[in-house]
Formats: C-alpha cells, sequence, structure tokens
C-alpha cells in the first residue's frame, strides 16, 4: 500500500503540508482533488522521490512499481508501437536480461514474461493506442510525426500496458477529445492495480474512481465514492464541524464564566481551578474554511444585435489547397449556446476559427454582422505566452488609456492578488494563466464568445465559477471541450463536426456518449447494409453471383496474405512451447548445459519474430477486412 505519514514539506517560501497522513491501498483507484495550487503535482514529486520531505515518510511496499506519465514521448525515428512497448521497462529488461542469462536464470525469466503476458503485449498496446485514437497505420510512424499532444497520449498508454503497482495520472483527460475521455473512463475502471489521478473531470471522478482525496489545509483527507459522494461527505462534515464548534463555544464561554466568577474566592478556588485545566483540555475544532475562487468576469454585450448575427451558405473553408470542412450551412442567433461536438482531427479548431475571422471561406458565402466582435480563447494562447510577461504588462498593452490602478484593480476582479500581477507568466500555474487569458478575451463585452478547451488546467471550483459565469453572460456561446458537464449545463443545442462538415446534431449528450461508444460498429453494419441495399436493384442473382465471385477474386490475395501470416504465428507459437517443455526440463541443465543455452537463444529468436508477426498479421487482416467490406463481400 502507500502509506504517508506525518507529511511535512517546504517550498518556495510556503509550506505545503504540515503532519499530512493517507493510506491507499492496493487496488484502489483515487482522485486527487483540491484547489490550484495547493500541492497535488508536488504531492507526486513527493511520492517519487523527486523531492524529498521535510518531517514524515512516504513508504511502498518493497518491489512495488510506481509510474507516473508527467511528459511527451521525445520525438524519435522510432515507430509508435515499439515507444509505447518501450515504456514497459519490465518486459524490456526482462527481453534484454533473457540475450546473457545462464540456462538456469533463462528458465527463470521465461517464466517471468509468461507471468507478465509478454506474448500479448503488442496487441495490448495497439488496442490501447486505438482507445486513445490512434489508428492502425499510426501504429508504424515514427514519434516525430506526432504533435506533442499525440505523443502525451503515447506516454499514456505506454503507463496503461505496463500497469504498475500505483499509476500516477495528472490530468490524463487534457489532451483528450471526448471520445478519448469516454474510453479513458472505462479503461480505468478496469485498471487492476492502485492508481492515483489528478483530475479536474467530474465525470471522469464519478466514473472511474472509488475513493476522492482532497488537499486542503495542508492535510490530506481521504473520502469513500465518487466525486458527488465526496461533495456529499464534505458538506456534512462540515455542518457537523459547525454544530459542533458551537457547542465547544458554548461549554468554554460556561467554564470561564464559572472561572472569572469564583477564582477569588477560597471556599472554591479547587473548584475554579479544575474548570481551568478542564478549559485549557479542550481540543480545538479547526474552523470551517470554504475554498472559494474568484469569479470570472465575463461582461455581456453592451447593445444586443438582431438575429441572426453570423450565417453560412454552402460554405468551405481549409488551409492552403486542403479543405477540411465544406457545405456548411448554419445560423448563429444573438442568445445560442452551442456545444461542437466530433473527434480530434474533424475539424473543430477550423471552424472555431472560421467564426472567429481567423479563416476566411473558401466557397459558399460567410454574412456576419458588423457590428458583431468575436472574443476568442484557445490553448494555443496559453502555449504561446511570453513567460517573462507579466499579468499587469498585458493589461498595460490591452488598456493604454487606464490608470495603474484601474489596471491593478481589473486584474484583482480577475483573481490575480497584488503580488500575482507583477508575478512572471513562468512562474504562473496553468490554472492561473488560462483564468488570466479567459477573463482578458472576453473583458469587452463581446456579441459571441468562442472557447476551445477553456477549462484545461482549471480546478474544479474554478470550473463551477466559468459555469456560472457563462450562465450569467448574455451573449452567444460557442463551446469546445472534453468537460461533458459543462456541455450539458451550458450547451442548449449541439453541433456535430463529422464526416467534412457541421451539422446539427439533434440529439443529446448522454446519446452522443452512447454513440461514441458504438460508432466502429454501426458505422460498419450500416455501411455493409448500404451497400446491400444499394447493390440489389441494380443486378439479377446471376449477376449478383458473378459480381461477388469477381470480388472474393479480386480480394484472394489478401485474404492468402493474412491466412499464411496466421499459420506461421500458429507454427512458431507451437515451436515455442516445444521449447518451453524442453527447458522445463532440470535435468537438461545438468545433462547438457550447452544444448539448453542453444534452446534458449532459439526461443528468443522465435518471440522476436512472433512480435514482427504479429503487427504484420495485424495490418494484413485490416487491409483484407477494409477491402472485404468495401467489395461487399
Amino acid at each position: 500500500m502507500l502509506q504517508i505519514t506525518n507529511l511535512t514539506y517546504d517550498a518556495y517560501g510556503r509550506r505545503f503540508f504540515d503532519g499530512a497522513t493517507l493510506t491507499l491501498t492496493p487496488g484502489t483507484k483515487a482522485g486527487l482533488v483540491g484547489l490550484n495550487g495547493v500541492g497535488k503535482s508536488t504531492l507526486f514529486k513527493l511520492i517519487l522521490g523527486h523531492a524529498q520531505p521535510g518531517g514524515g515518510e512516504i513508504t511502498t511496499p518493497k518491489g512495488w512499481r510506481v509510474a507516473s506519465v508527467d511528459q511527451e514521448i521525445a520525438a524519435s525515428p522510432q515507430h509508435l508501437i515499439e515507444a509505447v512497448l518501450a515504456i514497459d521497462t519490465r518486459r524490456a529488461r526482462l527481453l534484454a536480461d533473457l540475450e546473457t542469462a545462464d540456462p538456469i536464470h533463462q528458465a527463470e525469466i521465461h517464466h517471468d514474461l509468461y507471468a507478465i503476458g509478454a506474448d500479448r503485449a503488442p496487441s495490448r498496446a495497439a488496442e490501447i493506442l486505438s482507445g486513445l485514437g490512434f489508428s492502425t497505420a499510426d501504429l508504424t510512424r515514427p514519434i516525430s510525426a506526432f504533435s506533442g499532444g499525440w505523443r502525451m497520449r503515447a506516454a499514456l498508454a505506454g503507463a496503461l500496458l505496463a500497469e504498475p503497482d500505483l499509476l500516477l495520472l495528472d490530468e490524463p483527460t487534457n489532451y483528450l477529445d471526448l471520445e478519448g475521455a469516454l474510453w479513458l473512463e472505462t479503461r480505468l475502471k478496469r485498471y487492476p492495480n492502485a492508481a492515483l489521478m489528478i483530475s479536474h473531470d467530474r465525470d471522469l471522478l464519478n466514473e472511474s474512481v472509488d475513493a476522492i482525496v482532497h488537499v486542503a489545509g495542508q492535510k490530506l483527507d481521504l473520502y469513500t465514492g465518487g466525486y458527488d459522494d465526496f461533495e456529499r461527505l464534505r458538506a456534512e462534515k462540515a455542518r457537523l464541524n459547525a454544530a459542533n464548534q458551537v457547542k465547544q463555544e458554548a461549554e468554554r464561554a460556561h467554564l470561564q464564566a464559572f472561572v472569572d466568577r469564583f477564582r477569588a474566592k477560597a471556599s472554591k478556588a479547587a473548584q475554579a481551578q479544575s474548570r481551568m485545566k478542564k478549559l485549557e483540555k479542550l481540543p480545538p475544532i479547526a474552523a470551517n474554511i470554504e475554498d472559494r475562487v474568484a469569479r470570472f468576469i465575463l461582461p455581456s454585450p453592451k447593445k444586443q444585435l438582431a438575429p441572426p448575427i453570423l450565417r453560412l451558405d454552402d460554405a468551405s473553408v481549409g488551409y492552403g489547397d486542403t479543405v477540411i470542412l465544406r457545405n456548411m450551412t448554419i445560423r448563429l442567433d444573438p442568445d445560442d449556446r452551442i456545444g461542437v461536438l466530433g473527434v480530434n482531427g474533424a475539424g473543430k479548431s477550423t471552424f472555431a476559427k472560421l467564426l472567429a475571422g481567423a479563416l476566411s471561406e473558401r466557397h459558399g458565402e460567410q454574412w456576419r454582422d458588423r457590428r458583431m466582435t468575436v472574443a476568442w480563447f484557445h490553448q494555443h494562447q496559453i502555449e504561446a505566452m511570453d513567460p517573462e510577461d507579466t499579468p499587469l504588462e498585458m493589461m498595460r498593452r490591452a488598456r493604454p488609456e487606464d490608470t495603474e490602478s484601474k489596471r491593478r484593480s481589473r486584474l484583482g476582479s480577475f483573481g490575480m492578488t497584488v503580488e500575482k500581477v507583477e508575478t512572471k507568466v513562468k512562474d504562473l500555474s496553468g490554472g492561473e494563466r488560462a483564468r488570466l487569458l479567459l477573463n482578458m478575451v472576453a473583458m469587452d463585452g463581446p456579441h459571441l464568445l468562442i472557447l476551445d478547451e477553456p477549462t484545461n488546467h482549471l480546478d474544479i471550483d474554478s470550473r463551477r465559477a466559468l459555469l456560472d459565469a457563462l450562465n450569467d453572460y448574455e451573449g452567444a456561446v460557442l463551446i469546445i471541450t472534453h468537460d461533458r458537464s459543462l456541455i450539458e449545463l451550458v450547451a442548449d443545442k449541439l453541433w456535430l463536426v463529422n464526416d467534412g462538415t457541421v451539422k446539427p446534431y439533434s440529439g443529446s449528450m448522454e446519446d452522443y456518449a452512447k454513440l461514441v461508444v458504438e460508432r466502429a460498429k454501426t458505422a460498419t453494419r450500416e455501411e455493409a447494409e448500404a451497400t446491400g441495399k444499394e447493390k440489389a436493384p441494380t443486378v439479377n442473382s446471376k449477376d449478383a453471383r458473378k459480381a461477388a465471385a469477381a470480388a472474393r477474386q479480386a480480394i484472394a490475395p489478401l485474404k492468402k496474405k493474412a491466412d499464411d501470416l496466421e499459420r506461421k504465428i500458429e507454427n512458431v507459437g507451437n515451436q515455442i512451447k516445444l521449447l518451453d517443455l524442453k527447458l522445463g526440463d532440470a535435468e537438461l541443465y545438468v545433462k547438457n548445459p550447452g544444448l539448453a543455452v542453444t534452446y534458449g537463444k532459439d526461443k528468443a529468436k522465435l518471440e522476436e519474430s512472433l512480435v514482427a508477426m504479429e503487427a504484420e498479421w495485424m495490418d494484413a487482416a485490416e487491409v483484407y477486412e477494409a477491402a472485404k467490406l468495401e467489395a461487399g463481400v
């Protein structure tokens, strides 16, 4: 188990933990929550040994593997599947040891490899990568071909594949789209070992964990259940705490009154002394300190415009000669609240750029009210901030006509304290940067507010503050986010970016979640049904048989390749089993140790070839199935 006892830690001139204690049992999956800056990521550093506590201790059972996903996989020519497999250092180490081990230890290594399912690792890695949004073709692409966000997904895939005894995840959904977040929820439910995850995703914390660890007041408090259970239990704890505090204050007042009245009287001196001792021994009850966050300031437009404020008629948009979205016919009214759905890469951010005026339509028409003002927040703004800049300098550029006191006052309303207004951006937390930019882009009261993943880096209380501000804001809102709760509570319309266009989506978020889970199965079935319906009226049965035979003949080489590889895999598997039987004979190492070494080397070579064959077979099978579906056979 993870055991934290009386932990004390100071850094950056402040105390993060003071006598904090926590026990996390094997197999427990817990969410780590608390305001931005309270020390959640710091706790991970302490658990990993990257920082040393000033007092107390952090222990895990001997041999426990603790791993985190704290940075993306470095860009390199290595194939994606190979890079992910390499993250499982236990498997990689065993395979490396096998090359140089003596005959007796080779048997032990083979046993260990079998125990961790090393032979199934490539297929498991492919399945995890698929769930996180990678295609089959991506598996053999070099890591350097992927952006930082996709390399973070690959690092997450490697951690899930390795299955450490304690998995530490810091905001795992930040680089995922809604589809990836839904898959991760399901995967984490089935994760066999302990996990501790920093997350501000309410749905993830309700669906995938069985405990919540709350960081507050330099302590660690464990609550059973998901986030909704945590909020209920915490509110009840606060209520009981407040009642006990009132009761204790009344008892203190009563005891003090007795002492003040009788301490000077000789006949009552003993009783007064007794009351004084009792008063001193009364345990203090901590006052209920509510975690409060500054509210977001999203001014409504000073003057509303007549509907529509924007309209697209058969419009298309793209980059250079590449068209990303086409045939878009939609309208946006002054009070619309739009949630934009779609997988990563479908064109959601391109659509946002079009509405923000950062891209122009390629074909068709776009009409917008010339008086309309637009505020656009996107993640890249945070990444592009000058690390040497300060909030005050940013406000000076944005408000050159304001007085210095007015600028500071405005930043204060954004939640920037006196110290923070002159703190360099590089020293602000991700949440503080996001809060600053969100407030700044919207401070002129725009008619349209476009938010592309606004909740990344925001804690749950800040997300709730943003929700309140959006519901008070009276302009149009278009929001792209993997946070289902935010879409459900803000949006009254859903638009789906899919198949190269944008259309209204008539279902609810719950309907869309179900659609995501069954997307592949449904798409395959519908395509097969559509193919059958199209062919039926145009050919008679004789022609149909000829067409089917021709189609089978056309894809026969693809089927043969897949079948041949499958037979080879079975043959190699049988050879490995035979060698396992021979290596399992203890007398072999005594009578003929040289032969045992040969068997071990042969087995290692066969296992290597098996991994390559399985990857090749997966590609061949994928190509064959796609061709079969296209041919309608």
